[in-house]
């Protein structure tokens, strides 16, 4: 490992909005002190929380909690170095709305209580085309999610991937999923959100390669169903040739 990836998580360990738990730890017995008590004893408002999973270098949850001082935003990625480039941002600008947390997505229910997360952004995960239980809109990944987010509460998906799209649009129907909107064509439709207006340097690699954006937000109940769509979607041409071609927008 180098040593600028160290140095860099040996300060994130000194961020007060930093939270880091390996999946050893989670398994072995870790239990998060803060878990539903977010607002009152992190955040100190009573503000919706918005839950941002894999977050990359978190341009997208320090930019929302620029644009949204009245909401709360949490980045989550396993990616320390990644976490650290919006840690280092959000902590500049003194923004007292953002945290991070360093761990699996698939253990993320640890870090919060029944209710506690009003949305949740998922943006440009990998498609995962081969897994269908590490996409994160699979049935496993709603089951956690229901256990945190609040009746109704909105998942948004935002995605370059054709297949990831068919493949979430196609779970939201094959379940009564109620959708809110549904674009293959971002930037063409008439969905309006100050929000989209943050382009993370990723992004605009695939926009500049001729990629359409994909917007997906629908709702999950607390009595929302969990059964597989029985379609699996065309994969993406341009992925076909490994991640190895993807890798250096990653």
């Amino acid at each position: 490992m180098g040593k600028n990836k160290l140095s860099k998580f040996a300060e994130m360990e000194h961020f007060p909005h930093v939270f880091q738990r390996s999946a050893n730890d989670i398994r072995n017995g870790f239990r998060f002190d803060m878990k539903g008590k977010w607002k009152t004893d992190f955040f100190n408002n009573n503000h919706p929380i918005i839950l941002e999973l894999g977050c990359g270098k978190g341009e997208y949850t320090v930019g929302q909690a620029e644009m949204f001082p009245d909401k709360n935003f949490i980045g989550v990625d396993i990616k320390g170095a990644r976490i650290w480039t919006g840690a280092k941002d959000a902590l500049e600008k003194k923004l007292n709305n953002v945290a991070f947390i360093r761990t699996n997505i698939e253990l993320i229910h640890t870090f919060f209580a029944t209710d506690e997360v009003d949305e949740i952004w998922l943006t440009f995960p990998d498609p995962q085309m081969k897994k269908t239980t590490k996409r994160l809109t699979a049935t496993n990944f709603m089951q956690i999610y229901r256990q945190f987010l609040i009746p109704g509460g909105i998942i948004h998906l935002k995605t370059d991937s054709h297949f990831m799209f068919t493949y979430t649009k196609e779970l939201t129907k094959r379940n009564n999923y109620p959708i809110r909107f549904s674009t293959d064509d971002l930037y063409a439709s008439e969905h309006k959100n100050p929000v989209f207006d943050i382009k993370t340097y990723y992004e605009q690699q695939w926009i500049e390669r001729g990629l359409t954006i994909k917007l997906i937000e629908f709702s999950l109940e607390k009595d929302a169903t969990f059964t597989e769509p029985d379609i699996e979607p065309e994969q993406d041409a341009y992925r076909s040739f490994g991640r190895s071609k993807r890798q250096h927008l990653t």
